[in-house]
């Protein structure tokens, strides 16, 4: 016969392929697990059969013994098993996926401590050995020394302690900010005079070059806090300055526009590399081109966290030995239902 039974799913297959009758081709026993018999109803079950040859006295193959087992309960806890396998398998790879990650960020946490530590000794020796060097030469020659020269001594030793006092604040705050433990307090502000009177107070304290101030509202009320506000744009003023051309002038804006308040530091200087660009307010990052200019990597970074507390924006536009313009937009009533 051509063909020797069908298949149990429901096609023929030919003889050679069945393993009831691969018994008698070889004299070996055949195992089959694969198929199912039908019920009458239509229904069917999976079986498992083996296929013993049969032998005469003289060896030959005269006959195959088929016995036939229900396996329903077998490949149920088989696909049970798989089903579980494949469940456990997808949680090894979630929580390894989640492993990884919380190592990556330790590893950033890591890298962010070596940044922080190597900064910290960075910036805080250039100051301490000033304050150490003019301690010094106040010491040997204080009766060699003018009134000026002392004074002169005494003003760059102040002037080291207050840059070594604002980084530790600046430190400080980042420390709250991550703990969540600091707390905005909005007020009404007339920005066009709090500008005013920023840009006039650190023009008395620094070596400044002009600044100007251009705003088509003599008043512009908006709800802030004062305080965090005022480290925004000292910051960017700050920066504004250390980054300029000498005695080139900087230039703030203020702006009204759909309910908010835009405020914009435009300075001269040297720009920012647009491969920094996308690191700018990462903590203690600095830009390739100012190396050569002190500065801890925070400011930044403690600008974009306050304007974030605001629910603002902050906006870069900047060209390699053009400038730089940092635009502000803060909402003009503070959304008490977000914060």
């Amino acid at each position: 016969r051509r063909q020797a039974q069908m298949c149990l799913r429901g096609p023929p297959y030919p003889v050679h392929e069945c393993p009831i009758y691969e018994a008698f081709r070889d004299g070996r026993i055949h195992r089959a697990n694969t198929e199912v018999f039908w019920r009458k109803d239509g229904s069917n079950f999976p079986v498992e059969y083996i296929s013993t040859p049969m032998q005469d006295q003289q060896g030959n193959v005269i006959g195959t013994v088929v016995a036939f087992q229900d396996i329903t309960q077998r490949k149920w806890a088989e696909a049970l098993l798989q089903r579980t396998n494949e469940e456990l398998e997808l949680k090894v790879r979630d929580r390894t996926a989640e492993l990884q990650q919380a190592n990556e960020q330790l590893q950033e946490l890591s890298e962010l401590k070596s940044r922080f530590v190597s900064m910290v000794c960075h910036e805080f020796r250039n100051p301490l050995n000033n304050i150490l060097l003019a301690a010094s030469s106040l010491e040997r020659y204080d009766a060699q020394f003018s009134p000026d020269q002392r004074r002169e001594y005494l003003n760059g030793i102040k002037t080291d302690v207050e840059r070594m006092t604002q980084m530790i604040d600046d430190i400080l705050v980042i420390g709250k900010i991550e703990a969540h433990k600091l707390m905005i307090q909005p007020t009404s502000i007339d920005l066009v005079q709090f500008c005013q009177s920023l840009v006039t107070e650190m023009q008395l304290t620094a070596d400044w070059q002009s600044c100007l101030i251009i705003s088509r509202h003599r008043h512009l009320i908006a709800e802030l806090d004062e305080k965090l506000l005022r480290s925004i744009l000292s910051n960017l003023l700050d920066n504004a300055i250390r980054y300029s051309r000498d005695r080139t002038p900087i230039k703030l804006q203020l702006l009204k526009r759909q309910g908010q308040a835009i405020l914009r530091v435009i300075d001269q200087g040297i720009g920012i590399p647009q491969e920094d660009m996308p690191y700018l307010f990462e903590p203690f990052h600095r830009g390739k081109n100012v190396s050569n200019i002190p500065g801890t990597g925070l400011g930044l970074n403690i600008v974009k966290r306050f304007v974030d507390l605001h629910h603002g924006q902050i906006h870069v536009d900047s060209a390699l030995n053009v400038g730089t313009t940092f635009t502000i937009t803060l909402p003009l009533h503070y959304p008490t239902q977000l914060g």
